[in-house]
């Protein structure tokens, strides 16, 4: 490999993996998920994941799988709806599961990402959300809120070239940008990987700097949620 950034496979590429790791996952709902890095997550058996990501999977796909084999213990999320794998699990007691607002979520991340100790939010403010946290008064009451940072990131990118640099597109950009500065280790799989320039500098999505590995996925099925809606007529 020219490139020491270039694997040749997601076993390649995830090979330092073990039990215990926090990591960080891109994906709205099914949108942008790392199918190929999950899939090797499971097939590995790693245990005792500590997960962030929006929802740890939907309908029984992305990170639900490893929900199914019970290789998740802790996860950090803004939504259980359409996961009944995690509701199952959280209910339980078997799945640890921190609730964060979305927008806080992403904020704690990129904080991480910019080396930011910590930020205030009223966000949360007099409800369970506050427990255990410091509040300050400003304005109103608002919550000191402290960064999100992992082990491992795993995120997909549309297209990126060999030196990391990435595309996304549209809305499967989603959180991904955010965890792979948050994350100590970045694994990208792209469905195209190309040389460098093979990406216009103006539609660098994610320079290269924040990707440590990238590899070229397979058999994406970029699953999406259908609306299924009632016959008007029934």
């Amino acid at each position: 490999m020219s490139n020491s950034k270039v694997f040749p496979d997601a076993a390649a590429a995830l090979h330092d993996l073990s039990d215990g790791i926090s990591l960080m996952s891109g994906g709205f709902g099914l949108c942008g998920i790392p199918e190929n890095s999950i899939n090797e997550i499971e097939r590995q058996g790693i245990e005792n994941i500590k997960a962030i990501s929006n929802n740890i999977g939907n309908s029984g796909r992305g990170l639900a799988l490893l929900l199914k084999k019970r290789q998740i213990t802790r996860a950090v999320c803004s939504y259980v709806g359409g996961n009944p794998d995690l509701e199952e699990q959280m209910l339980a007691g078997e799945v640890d599961v921190e609730l964060v607002p979305q927008g806080t979520f992403s904020e704690r991340i990129r904080a991480a990402g910019m080396g930011i100790r910590g930020f205030y939010t009223p966000t949360g403010a007099g409800t369970l959300v506050a427990e255990g946290k410091e509040v300050r008064e400003f304005d109103r009451p608002c919550l000191l809120e402290l960064p999100l940072e992992a082990d491992f990131a795993i995120i997909k990118a549309e297209r990126g070239d060999t030196c990391g640099n990435l595309w996304f597109k549209e809305t499967a950009r989603n959180f991904s940008p955010l965890m792979a500065m948050a994350g100590r280790v970045t694994i990208a799989e792209v469905e195209e990987l190309v040389e460098p320039g093979g990406i216009e500098p103006e539609n660098v999505h994610l320079p290269g700097i924040f990707v440590q590995r990238i590899y070229q996925g397979s058999d994406y099925r970029n699953d999406i949620e259908i609306p299924v809606f009632a016959d008007p007529n029934s």
